[in-house]
């Protein structure tokens, strides 16, 4: 990659490979701040547009390439951040950030299947875990930014304060304000084996639509949320209490067509399950789970999220 030409310009970019190796990176940080890898995608697509929009010259008088492609692409972020909400709230139902696959399990959503450039995965870490990403989801645009550029990529708040337009100060107080709503809705967080267990005992107990057991692994003031984004079909509103979730678990399985299989899969890098019909995955579900009991359930039902999962 070393040695292909620069738009426009005819002649070796030999900082080309440098600039590209800045892509993983820049879709790690862009899913984070969008919950959506598709929208992720666009963002790192327009940034490396930009890019080659300037001229060579005023390339080469750009220091770190890697700090200003991480600048343009924030700031787009920021942008479509102001705008999803809107979207969002033509949005039919619930909206859930799009579930990832673990690396090795996930496809391209590029036709033809083939598999997904290395570069464009993400980082499974705690930063991306349903629990973390639905919360960000509360958060304003700003306090967004402020806290992923700072507390997870690690750029001094003179950094991002150049990036959203507000004062270093400013931009402290947004991170603080964030890490406080992350503090008040999460409790600690169980190891992973132990979330394991119990979401496996969730899928047996759910099979053998045993009520009692469901409620017994279930928070008594758990809620279930779904995302069908009108596509697929799946109940609207979040359903609240343990037994009332333990009950509409059962009524799904009793429904249950005879070709779905349920699996064991990472969702985000947390313990979770899909349904495959005839191989194809058309559910998704992320579990938080508190001590040795499930506190929330997410289901992602769109298909147009689910593209990345393998259908084997």
């Amino acid at each position: 990659m070393t040695t292909q030409s620069e738009p426009g310009h005819g002649r070796p970019d030999p900082g080309l490979s440098a600039i590209m190796s800045e892509r993983r990176q820049l879709i790690n940080l862009a899913y984070r701040l969008l919950g959506s890898l598709a929208e992720a995608e666009d963002v790192v697509q327009e940034t490396y547009a930009r890019w080659y929009a300037t001229s060579r010259q005023q390339q080469d008088a750009i220091e770190s390439p890697g700090a200003w492609l991480t600048r343009v692409a924030s700031r787009i972020c920021l942008d479509v951040l102001g705008s999803a909400r809107a979207r969002r709230e033509r949005y039919v139902g619930e909206w859930i950030p799009e579930p990832l696959p673990e690396c090795t399990e996930w496809i391209s959503g590029r036709p033809g299947g083939a598999t997904v450039d290395p570069a464009d995965r993400v980082t499974l870490d705690e930063s991306v875990s349903m629990a973390f990403l639905v919360v960000l989801e509360s958060m304003t645009p700003a306090e967004r930014v402020a806290f992923i550029l700072h507390d997870v990529f690690c750029h001094s708040f003179a950094e991002v304060a150049e990036i959203v337009g507000r004062t270093p100060a400013a931009c402290r107080q947004l991170a603080s304000s964030a890490r406080r709503r992350l503090r008040e809705s999460q409790g600690p967080a169980s190891p992973t084996a132990q979330q394991a267990g119990i979401v496996r005992d969730f899928k047996q107990a759910w099979e053998a639509k045993d009520i009692d057991a469901l409620i017994g692994l279930l928070d008594p003031d758990a809620t279930a949320i779904a995302d069908g984004g009108g596509l697929a079909t799946t109940f609207l509103r979040p359903i609240e209490g343990g037994e009332q979730i333990a009950r509409a678990w059962v009524e799904i399985a009793d429904r249950r067509p005879g070709n779905m299989t349920f699996l064991e899969r990472t969702v985000n890098g947390q313990p979770g399950l899909v349904a495959q019909q005839d191989g194809v995955t058309v559910t998704v579900f992320a579990f938080e789970v508190a001590g040795d009991r499930i506190k929330h359930i997410w289901v992602v039902r769109n298909p147009e999220k689910l593209c990345r999962w393998t259908t084997s």
